[in-house]
């Protein structure tokens, strides 16, 4: 029987003074081990999501953490029944997250973490202004009851929502989410950096909440949008999780990712549609089989029609 493939969706803020010099060991280590996927690296950190061998994935973890200087991941481990990357890249970049906010730090300033297991007692907070920090199709798809949508098409334009439609929340109790953390945290620095006063956000993310968090307790509403070939992750529980090498240890056991991919027909080529949320996952363009051609067809589901958006947008 063939070892299980492990998926690893891990960010780091952390100053690098030679990111560049990284790229090629990271990438030769990687393509030795063979494991699939994209890192981003850039002067504040690491970000990115890669799968491989169950094995693989724990040496990788331990080269990441002892001999690179990333000993402080946020990261999760999830099964798989395939690896859903084609290769493996390592891409420099201006941002791990790109919000295009000169001088901003999350190294210096975030908000408070709040930890799964606290999470529904604040949204509970009547006081509470609860922010979906994703985008408009992520929010499309599912998010926490009473959570605010910022109308957005990509992360940048979160500072536009906040000028124009947050100041007036300036000394309230604002919490944020979004799938892994990783935007959170960026998001969480830039509210300090514009002087609200109190400032939350979910630890890990949607994903880490969902793997923590029973059923029958759980606040979200919906599927979450992950950016691999699975795309849609059920409700509550979700993702089978790893035990003592995961930082999210003592999850509840979850059920396998919903699998869309014999619905659609899958373009030619893959294409970066989304960076985000510490899961950059590389994943096809699809669109329905023959239903995106013009756009008329009205029986589409919501999924279907984003599936359309996203592949005429290129």
């Amino acid at each position: 029987m063939s070892e299980s493939i492990a998926i690893l969706a891990l960010y780091q803020f952390v100053h690098l003074t030679d990111h560049l010099m990284l790229k090629q060991p990271l990438l030769d280590y990687c393509q030795a081990q063979q494991i699939k996927g994209t890192f981003l690296l850039a002067q504040e950190g690491i970000n990115g999501t890669v799968a491989g061998n169950r094995t693989a994935i724990d040496q990788l973890l331990h080269y990441l953490q002892h001999e690179l200087p990333f000993n402080n991941l946020e990261y999760k481990l999830a099964a798989a029944d395939f690896i859903p990357f084609r290769r493996m890249k390592i891409k420099l970049k201006k941002e791990i997250v790109t919000l295009r906010v000169p001088g901003l730090d999350p190294t210096q300033q975030v908000g408070t973490y709040v930890d799964p297991e606290n999470w529904n007692a604040l949204l509970n907070d009547p006081e509470v202004v609860l922010i979906d920090t994703r985008n408009e199709y992520e929010y499309a798809m599912g998010t926490f009851k009473n959570a605010v949508n910022p109308h957005t098409e990509e992360f940048a334009q979160f500072p536009t929502f906040v000028t124009e439609q947050l100041q007036q929340a300036k000394n309230k109790k604002i919490a944020m989410f979004c799938t892994g953390g990783i935007r959170c945290e960026k998001a969480s620095a830039y509210l300090l950096q514009q002087g609200f006063s109190e400032v939350y956000h979910l630890k890990g993310g949607i994903l880490n909440y969902l793997q923590r968090t029973a059923a029958e307790e759980s606040l979200w509403q919906g599927d979450c949008f992950v950016f691999d070939e699975r795309e849609v992750v059920e409700g509550a529980p979700l993702l089978r999780e790893y035990g003592a090498k995961s930082s999210i240890e003592g999850s509840n056991p979850s059920l396998s990712a919903r699998k869309w991919r014999p619905l659609f027909e899958p373009l030619i080529s893959n294409r970066w549609f989304e960076k985000t949320a510490g899961l950059l996952f590389l994943t096809h363009v699809v669109r329905p089989k023959g239903e995106c051609q013009d756009g008329t067809n009205q029986s589409l589901s919501l999924r279907q029609k984003t599936m359309c958006a996203r592949s005429s947008a290129g």
